[in-house]
């Protein structure tokens, strides 16, 4: 949700901004609502965290909420994959692949694609620190990191690994 999507109370006669309404907790700290809340026209359960860089993290589910929270770590890495399997690095969707075993093989491929340069991401951002933006988020994602540098956009890694730049 944003922050500054409204959230009624259980009796419904009030309601408030969500940054508001988890105003008080702290980094590391999580808080469920009592009880579902009527949110964008439905009731759901609410949920909060307050992330170690202090961002406010709020989830609406229509059921667990105990678990709302490691679900979207879940989805959250899925969404990461996706991301960089379409539009934010191997572009997927251009592929216009209809066969079930050749989509099946090319997604096999890009995971594998995607584990690289993750970890060559991770690998050059413990050697080249990734720049933090003012709003106090990495300029690039570790994907896209690796992903320019094995692509040669960033260096060589023939130099770096024998390090000479």
């Amino acid at each position: 949700m944003r922050h500054s999507d409204h959230i009624r109370s259980r009796s419904g006669k009030s309601r408030q901004s969500g940054d508001r309404v988890f105003a008080s907790l702290r980094a590391g700290e999580t808080r469920i609502l009592s009880g579902q809340r009527w949110v964008w026209g439905r009731w759901v359960y609410v949920v909060a965290t307050r992330l170690g860089d202090g961002e406010l993290l709020i989830l609406a589910t229509n059921h667990a909420p105990q678990t709302a929270l490691a679900d979207y770590r879940l989805r959250w890495g899925i969404e990461t994959l996706f991301s960089a399997l379409k539009t934010q690095g191997f572009n997927l969707e251009s592929t216009h692949f209809r066969h079930a075993e050749r989509l099946s093989k090319l997604v096999a491929l890009l995971a594998l694609g995607f584990c690289w340069a993750m970890l060559t991401g991770l690998w050059h951002h413990q050697q080249h620190p990734i720049a933090i933006q003012a709003h106090g988020r990495r300029a690039k994602s570790l994907f896209r990191y690796g992903c320019d540098f094995l692509q040669g956009n960033k260096g060589d890694l023939r130099s770096e690994v024998s390090g000479n730049h």
